[in-house]
C-alpha cells in the first residue's frame, strides 16, 4: 500500500457508515445499501468462481504481458507467472459478490467490462444476469485467452471477449445504439483515458445505467480522476467504498455523494 493508499483509506475509515443503511434518508440508496450491498448469493456460483481463482493461483505458466494500461503496481516486468497475476490483480471474492448483486439489480440488457484480466470478475457479473450480455474487454491477447478458457469451464455463454483496445472495442459498443444497464471500468487506471471513458459512458447512458470504477485511489490521478467524475454535470448520486466508486444518473434524485462502509 503506498502512502497516498493509506492516507486515503484512514480517511475512508473514519468518515464510512451507514453499513447496513440505517440513518440513510434516500429510500433509494437505503434499499441499496440494505438489500442490494448485503444480498446473499448463491453459494454454487461463489463456489464455482473461486475454484477458477485457485487453479489460476497456482498456475506457474509464464505468459508474455502487452499491457495497454497502466498494469499492476506490484509486477513491472511483461513477463509473468498466471499465478501472480491471478494474485493481484482480480477483484477479491468480497467485492466479486458485490459485482454479482449489482449486476442481478442493474445489469440488463447489457454489461460492459473494461478490463477482462482472466474473468473473475467477469463471472460474477454474469452468473447472476444470465438474462444480460456480458461485453468484456481486454488489451493482452495472452491474457484474454486463459479468460476464453475459464468461461467455457465455466459453461457461462452470455460474455463475448474482445481482445485489443478499448478505443477500438469502445467505439463499436457506442455505435450499436444498445444503452449499458451497468458499467465497469477495471482497466487503464490513468486519469486522462478514465475521464474519455466516463464522459463517453455519460453521453450515451440513461436514467438506469450505473456505472462502478474499481481501484479509485490506486494512485493520485486516479483520486483526482474520481473527485472529477463526481462533479460531473449529469451525475446525482455518487458511492465511495474505497476500493470502488459507483456512481447513477438517476433523474430526481437530489445531488449527493455517500461514503459507505463496506
Amino acid at each position: 500500500m503506498t502512502f497516498f493508499n493509506l492516507v486515503k483509506y484512514l480517511k475512508y475509515i473514519l468518515l464510512s457508515k451507514h453499513k447496513y443503511g440505517y440513518g440513510i434518508h434516500s429510500p433509494f440508496v437505503f434499499d441499496l445499501v440494505s438489500r442490494v450491498f448485503r444480498n446473499k448469493i448463491d453459494t454454487d456460483i461463489v463456489c464455482s468462481i473461486e475454484k477458477v481463482r485457485k487453479k489460476l493461483i497456482a498456475d506457474r505458466r509464464f505468459i508474455v504481458v502487452n499491457d495497454l494500461g497502466t498494469g499492476s503496481a506490484k509486477m513491472k516486468t511483461n513477463i509473468k507467472r498466471v499465478s501472480d497475476i491471478a494474485r493481484y490483480s482480480p477483484v477479491t471474492k468480497k467485492y466479486g459478490v458485490l459485482l454479482s448483486n449489482m449486476a442481478a439489480e442493474f445489469g440488463n440488457p447489457l454489461i460492459v467490462e473494461f478490463g477482462t484480466s482472466f474473468g473473475i470478475s467477469t463471472m460474477y457479473l454474469a452468473s447472476s444476469c444470465s438474462g444480460a450480455v456480458v461485453q468484456t474487454m481486454e488489451g493482452c491477447r495472452a491474457i484474454s485467452e486463459i479468460a476464453i478458457n475459464n468461461f467455457k469451464e465455466a459453461g457461462l455463454n452470455n460474455i463475448n471477449v474482445f481482445t485489443g483496445s478499448f478505443d477500438e472495442v469502445w467505439s463499436d459498443t457506442i455505435s450499436s445504439g444498445i444503452k449499458p444497464g451497468l458499467i465497469f471500468i477495471d482497466g487503464n487506471h490513468r486519469k486522462e483515458p478514465v475521464l474519455k471513458y466516463f464522459k463517453q459512458i455519460s453521453e450515451i447512458s440513461d436514467n438506469k445505467t450505473v456505472v462502478i470504477i474499481d481501484d479509485i485511489y490506486f494512485s493520485e490521478e486516479m483520486g483526482e480522476a474520481w473527485n472529477e467524475i463526481k462533479l460531473s454535470e449529469n451525475v446525482t448520486l455518487t458511492i465511495d467504498i474505497f476500493r470502488m466508486g459507483i456512481v447513477f444518473f438517476r433523474e430526481g434524485m437530489n445531488y449527493k455523494n455517500y461514503t459507505i462502509r463496506y
